[in-house]
């Protein structure tokens, strides 16, 4: 007996004129299927293979994940977004408390202040500020690219330092504006430090073109830690208030924990462009063994404080780069200094756009006016190599000049195939390059 409907009856009698199945995914390699529809001359069929329950949670995660995740972007975006979450969320709790302190400072809630007062303390701190922020961009604004790891976690640092003006303004009654100045200087340097590093970060996790997709969605995640935050420090505040005790054991603690996750979330990063210090890191392993690090590795071998800070554990392989002066001002070379190099301009460097001075330990590199981003990369391992010569031969320019010839092709070689950018080497902007002449010996400074 035939228990089959009309429409499954019709089904059969009538073979479907075609079958398309439906994907979700902007990855060909991530795709997902969410149904099949079927069609024949007189009936359609639709079957779902997602549950409104998981289109739901896909939905939700599209809103804070890039299109695409996690083939549209690089395996550490993930590690490092949760740690970044989580120093964000701290953050915002101890903005609570750091704020409530401030107000308190200025007055608010006490029938002793006036408006206008506390308006001049409020447009004093932010001018300042603002000031702050432009002087940090003219003097650093060239360094933040190349040292995106270092200046991510100093401008953490120095939003740490500015809350820390903020709680302890109302102990210093006579100096308020002072310290909220201060405060609000500290927190300008983050500002500026924070925005550059994050858009040189967001370069780097970016595999399909997608810079702003993962902008976007940043700043959802930001977001959603910013209201979490607030909440709860909503009720720290409510908690703690009254008893300074508790509001600075809650705020010390929050800030440990807040530079521990900074330092996590950075140290996950393995950075694939080429900086001062990557570069000497992979010239140094090139030279003894004759393979290229992967960025995981060099990523665990770099320094991510500042150098002076973790000096105590440099090894001579990983302070070299310190002693590289790219792009030095000819103005500045003595008369013995010129004579070197004009012997040098003719023999060693005749085919080359810039020219190597060795002073002591210490290797200057002038830059030619017309030199390229690959020029400069050139320069700058042809200076890594004869500042590792320096204490081993006399004979540095001929012996580094051959080294270049032999390896040099070899080295950037396999650099890309080992997933490192050679376009250019990120170093602080060269503002002084130089012209010079084999005919003559007149060194002219443009």
């Amino acid at each position: 007996m035939d228990h089959r409907s009309d429409g499954e009856g019709d089904l059969r009698r009538s073979p479907p004129l075609i079958t398309v199945e439906e994907w979700v995914g902007s990855s060909p390699a991530k795709l997902s299927r969410t149904a099949i529809v079927t069609a024949s001359d007189d009936s359609l069929s639709l079957r779902r293979s997602e549950n409104r329950l998981h289109e739901v949670r896909r939905r939700i995660i599209e809103a804070f994940v890039p299109e695409g995740f996690p083939g549209s972007v690089t395996p550490d975006y993930l590690p490092f977004q949760i740690w970044d979450s989580l120093q964000g969320l701290s953050t915002y709790i101890r903005a609570m408390l750091s704020t409530q302190a401030l107000l308190g400072a200025i007055g608010v809630g006490e029938k002793s202040a006036t408006v206008i007062g506390a308006t001049f303390q409020w447009f004093l701190r932010d001018f300042t500020g603002m000031l702050g922020g432009i002087l940090f961009t003219f003097y650093q604004g060239s360094n933040l690219d190349s040292n995106a790891k270092m200046w991510r976690l100093v401008a953490d640092f120095m939003n740490d330092l500015g809350m820390l003006m903020d709680l302890v303004s109302p102990l210093f009654p006579s100096a308020l504006i002072a310290v909220v100045c201060l405060g609000s200087l500290s927190r300008s340097f983050t500002g500026v430090a924070s925005g550059a590093t994050r858009a040189a970060l967001t370069q780097h996790f970016s595999l399909e073109n997608n810079a702003a997709d993962i902008s976007a969605k940043e700043g959802s995640q930001e977001t959603v830690a910013t209201m979490v935050g607030m909440a709860l420090g909503m009720v720290l505040a409510h908690v703690t208030r009254g008893n300074p005790l508790a509001v600075w054991m809650a705020f010390l603690s929050l800030t440990v924990f807040h530079m521990y996750a900074n330092y996590k979330a950075v140290q996950c990063l393995s950075l694939t462009t080429l900086n001062n210090e990557r570069s000497s890191i992979l010239l140094q392993h090139f030279m003894v063994t004759g393979q290229v690090l992967s960025p995981q590795q060099v990523s665990a071998m770099e320094h991510i404080l500042p150098v002076w800070a973790s000096s105590w554990s440099s090894t001579s392989a990983t302070i070299l780069h310190t002693r590289i002066r790219l792009g030095i001002r000819v103005s500045h070379l003595k008369h013995p200094d010129m004579v070197k190099i004009s012997g040098l301009a003719v023999s060693h460097y005749k085919k080359e756009n810039y020219l190597l001075l060795e002073r002591g330990r210490v290797v200057c590199v002038i830059t030619h006016k017309l030199s390229t981003p690959n020029d400069i990369l050139r320069s700058y391992i042809h200076a890594l190599v004869l500042g590792s010569l320096v204490d081993k031969s006399k004979s540095v320019h001929m012996e580094s000049r051959l080294w270049m010839e032999e390896n040099y092709g070899v080295f950037i070689s396999k650099l890309r195939s080992s997933g490192w950018a050679t376009e250019r080497l990120l170093s602080p902007a060269i503002v002084w390059r130089a012209y010079w002449s084999h005919s003559s010996l007149d060194e002219k400074e443009n």
